[in-house]
């Protein structure tokens, strides 16, 4: 395992300020982040994975120690082809703490040198989510407050044209 690899996990579709709370917290605690975008072939996603990995790049520009990848499969897997030996998960509230749990136990039963991390998120974005976000958008709300500002325009003018 390398020494202080975390990976950071997720859809990001899209990236939420949130999000950019959790990985500027964990770019704090460890000397590498990786943020990784999962690519579920049963899922298809608002925003295509290559503009979600671009959105993340530009909403941590500021972060010299995180680095962006996708992956596909089981976590675990992707997780020892790193060596890292960490994942890091935020949690808004009480209902998140089930499901990440439960994940973080299978993780842990199908590859035990993998520990999960959890970080609370601050309460300004225990609300938030990226559905949220792109209901709003569809609506014709302003997603500003809610994603980083670097990717606001291009957020909302790419949720606006969504049916």
């Amino acid at each position: 395992m390398k020494q202080g690899l975390c990976v950071y996990p997720g859809s990001f579709d899209p990236v939420t300020n949130g999000h950019l709370d959790i990985i500027e917290r964990g770019a704090a605690i460890f000397p590498q982040v990786v943020v990784a975008v999962l690519h579920n072939p049963v899922k298809t996603g608002c925003f295509s994975i290559e503009q979600r990995l671009a959105m993340l790049k530009k909403a941590c520009a500021h972060l010299p120690n995180v680095s962006f990848d996708r992956f596909d499969g089981l976590l675990v897997n992707y997780m020892r082809s790193l060596g890292a030996g960490v994942v890091l998960r935020g949690l808004r509230a009480v209902t998140d703490f089930e499901s990440e749990v439960q994940m973080a136990q299978l993780n842990h039963q199908m590859s035990p040198d993998v520990e999960t991390l959890f970080l609370m998120t601050s309460p300004e974005h225990a609300y938030l989510s990226s559905s949220a976000v792109r209901e709003i958008g569809m609506f014709g709300g302003d997603v500003s407050p809610f994603v980083p500002l670097s990717i606001a325009q291009e957020v909302q003018a790419a949720l606006q044209t969504k049916p």
